[in-house]
């Protein structure tokens, strides 16, 4: 199966930002975000791992998402991390816009993801997820792919792209 989007269907590496609000606290927060997407297994299974660095928060979130049972415009998603563990939902997806859903699970846990495909190749993102205790998060941001060199960075700081860049120029 040949697919429009290189997001999640193509093995590479993934770099967004953007703002997450939650309704517990008054402010909305920036977040930056790096995704690591895998070569399907031999079962068509696509792994990969979202981290996400939230501005004020020390600990990085890690999700860890699988991709799989691909149909012409339908897929099955599996999403695990340490804070809900794993939840189980399906995704739709055509030539413009990728979107999953997590709903009716057994961890009172529900919300959803779109990313809708733009003319540079990057997508714009917004998420929604709500909790049994009425925790509501809304994200709203963007995903692009880093230029080569850049994907190998370990760093999420934006900042340092300028002092590599100076660096390049004295060089």
């Amino acid at each position: 199966m040949k697919f429009k989007h290189l997001f999640i269907f193509e093995p590479k590496a993934w770099v967004g930002e953007g703002i997450i609000t939650l309704n517990m606290v008054e402010e909305r927060l920036n977040f930056s975000t790096k995704w690591s997407v895998k070569e399907p297994d031999f079962a068509g299974k696509i792994i990969s791992v979202q981290e996400l660095q939230i501005s004020g928060i020390s600990e990085n979130m890690r999700n860890e998402l699988t991709f799989y049972d691909f149909t012409d415009n339908k897929f099955s998603v599996e999403m695990e991390n340490l804070n809900i563990g794993r939840v189980v939902g399906a995704g739709v997806f055509d030539d413009k816009m990728i979107a999953w859903e997590f709903r009716e699970n057994d961890l009172s846990f529900e919300g959803y993801e779109t990313y809708h495909l733009q003319k540079d190749g990057g997508y714009l993102m917004h998420a929604e997820y709500v909790t049994s205790d009425q925790f509501r998060t809304q994200i709203d941001g963007k995903l692009w792919l880093p230029p080569e060199d850049e994907s190998k960075d370990e760093t999420m700081d934006p900042e340092n792209e300028e002092d590599e860049q100076e660096e390049e120029d004295q060089g």
